[in-house]
């Protein structure tokens, strides 16, 4: 139950497995294997749909007159980003989804990839790498921390 309660943390958007790592490793009787496979995976299950689905979303969000008008920003400004990005939209997505700061991961990136116009074969490969490498920041400054406080206190 808690490995689940781990997975469906990682889905969230925002939270994401920046969230779920810290969480399913401080319940001691967890594996850190599984919470960090499990956190990607389950980090990683949105992004298909996001990419494949929420252009379309976005695009009739985009429609309505009041409602659409922050739709209707991220529209234009992806697309006047794509010119300039072609050429180093990988790096980009991947450092943007692999640092873990608040408000990058796979739910931003899926959004930035869908703003730059890149399909699933563009986009899914540097997002899922940029999710395995946060995963691994998460995971290195989890133990840093707790190395830190086991000293202190």
């Amino acid at each position: 139950m808690k490995y689940l309660m781990v997975f469906l943390i990682s889905m969230l958007p925002i939270v994401e497995l920046r969230g779920a790592i810290p969480i399913g490793l401080s319940m001691s009787e967890l594996s850190p294997f599984w919470v960090v496979l499990l956190s990607v995976i389950g980090n990683l299950l949105p992004v298909p749909f996001l990419i494949l689905f929420g252009g379309m979303i976005l695009r009739w969000l985009a429609k309505f007159p009041r409602l659409g008008k922050p739709f209707r920003w991220i529209l234009q400004l992806g697309e006047k980003k794509v010119a300039k990005m072609n050429k180093t939209l990988f790096l980009g997505l991947f450092l943007f989804v692999a640092i873990p700061l608040p408000g990058t991961g796979a739910w931003t990136g899926s959004l930035a990839a869908i703003t730059l116009q890149r399909n699933f074969k563009q986009a899914f490969p540097p997002i899922a790498l940029g999710v395995l490498c946060s995963g691994a920041i998460i995971l290195a400054i989890y133990y840093f921390a707790y190395g830190v406080f086991e000293v202190l206190f």
